[in-house]
C-alpha cells in the first residue's frame, strides 16, 4: 500500500494529462498505470508506488456536493500546495517542462541558502499547479 497517494484535482484534464505523460517518465522514471487524456482519472507509479494521480476537479466536486462553489479563488492568492520533483539536472528538467506546456515562474537558480549544491526552478503545470524542480 502506498504511504502517500498525491492527487491533483485538475480542471483541464487533457492538457494536464499530456503534460505529465511527457515529463514524469524522464524526470522520475514513473510509468502510466491507468488513464487517458479523456479522464477523469490517471495515475503514474514508480516500483508500484504512486508518484502522481490526476483527478478531474468537476468529478470530485460532484462527489463532494461542491459543484456550485468556485473552482479557483476570485483574486490571485499565494499557493497552498506544491509538487516537488527531485531531478539530476534542473536546467534540463525545466526546459523539458516548458517544452510540454509548463509556464515558468522562477528559472533555474542556485540555492546555497537551502543546502550545499542545491539548485531549483519553479513553474506551473497547464492547470496552474506550482511545481518545484530541485537538484539532488
Amino acid at each position: 500500500m502506498d504511504a502517500l497517494y498525491p492527487r491533483l484535482l485538475v480542471t483541464g484534464f487533457a492538457e494536464c494529462f499530456r503534460f505529465y505523460r511527457a515529463v514524469l517518465p524522464p524526470l522520475t522514471g514513473a510509468t502510466l498505470v491507468k488513464g487517458t487524456p479523456d479522464g477523469p482519472y490517471a495515475n503514474w507509479d514508480v516500483d508500484d508506488q504512486a508518484v502522481l494521480v490526476l483527478f478531474d476537479r468537476a468529478a470530485m466536486a460532484a462527489t463532494l456536493g461542491t459543484s456550485g462553489l468556485p473552482a479557483r479563488p476570485a483574486a490571485p492568492a499565494q499557493d497552498a500546495a506544491m509538487l516537488a520533483l527531485r531531478v539530476p539536472d534542473v536546467d534540463e528538467a525545466f526546459t523539458l517542462c516548458l517544452r510540454h506546456g509548463g509556464t515558468p515562474v522562477v528559472g533555474p537558480t542556485d540555492r546555497p541558502e537551502w543546502g550545499p549544491n542545491l539548485r531549483s526552478a519553479h513553474l506551473r503545470d497547464p492547470d496552474g499547479h506550482l511545481i518545484e524542480l530541485q537538484s539532488y
